[in-house]
């Protein structure tokens, strides 16, 4: 499972890098007189949107930004809560609890609440999905690196380290990360298939990628409101991708933790 998630996210990858020469289309082109065309329409494998645009074409292009909203953003999650759960772990002092006590803020901060303020302030967009994102990931995975330090702080290997003459942060770089990181790279891998649908969700909601610009999220809103139509497939296909990516990334996940797991 985890080798057939990792092939199909390459295989999406590959193909919204590659969405200028494997799409058919323009993606903002629009046909008035096919509107609505059913997959297997002549030139349009996928079909045809409320506007005439070519689905598969939009699926490509939005794929750019499914990805970029949510794989950077997560990278950097996870780089900040290494950061952050590594000092909060190690050293015990007021400022590793104020860190977590602004962890648990975050946590109880509602995620849509809060893209709903980053897109008043920034304006509704990638920028704001992104900036959501991070804000989203970043405590779940604190708390995963914060409890892995807990459990590593006191052992002999660090108290070994000290004891050579190591200072705080060759500990922290040199002995401990390398015990903590595996964790949080695979909680964040999991983690990407869910901001994928979160993303989408914010876009549903209008939140994210606006007009003309092709977003999973976005046909998916449009799609519903052409379904009483007679025109499922219009929000069936970006769906059936987001879910299929999310899925994958799960599976990814769920290798890498036991492949990483010391115990097998």
């Amino acid at each position: 499972m985890a080798l057939a998630g990792l092939a199909l996210i390459l295989l999406v990858l590959a193909a919204t890098l590659l969405a200028p020469w494997l799409a058919p289309f323009d993606p903002d082109a629009a046909d008035p007189l096919q509107r609505l065309a059913p997959p297997g329409t002549a030139h349009h494998l996928l079909g045809l949107d409320a506007q005439g645009r070519d689905i598969a074409s939009r699926l490509l292009w939005g794929g750019r930004r499914a990805l970029l909203g949510s794989l950077p953003p997560v990278v950097l999650a996870v780089l900040l809560s290494l950061a952050l759960g590594l000092l909060a772990g190690y050293y015990r002092n007021p400022w590793s609890a104020l860190i977590m006590r602004v962890i648990d803020i975050l946590f109880a901060f509602p995620m849509v609440l809060l893209a709903i303020g980053l897109a008043t302030a920034l304006g509704p967009g990638t920028w704001a999905v992104a900036l959501t994102v991070v804000a989203a990931a970043t405590p779940y995975l604190t708390r995963v690196v914060y409890a892995a330090v807990r459990a590593e702080r006191d052992k002999e290997y660090l108290e070994a380290a000290r004891a050579g003459g190591a200072g705080a942060a060759a500990v922290l770089l040199r002995e401990l990360l390398p015990n903590v990181a595996s964790g949080a790279v695979v909680y964040g891998t999991t983690l990407v298939g869910g901001m994928i649908v979160f993303q989408a969700g914010l876009s549903f909601l209008g939140l994210g990628t606006q007009p003309p610009q092709a977003d999973w999220g976005r046909m998916a809103a449009e799609g519903v409101q052409v379904m009483v139509l007679g025109a499922p497939h219009v929000a069936t296909a970006p769906a059936l991708v987001i879910v299929v990516l999310a899925l994958s990334f799960n599976w990814l996940g769920n290798g890498l933790r036991d492949a990483l797991d010391p115990r097998d």
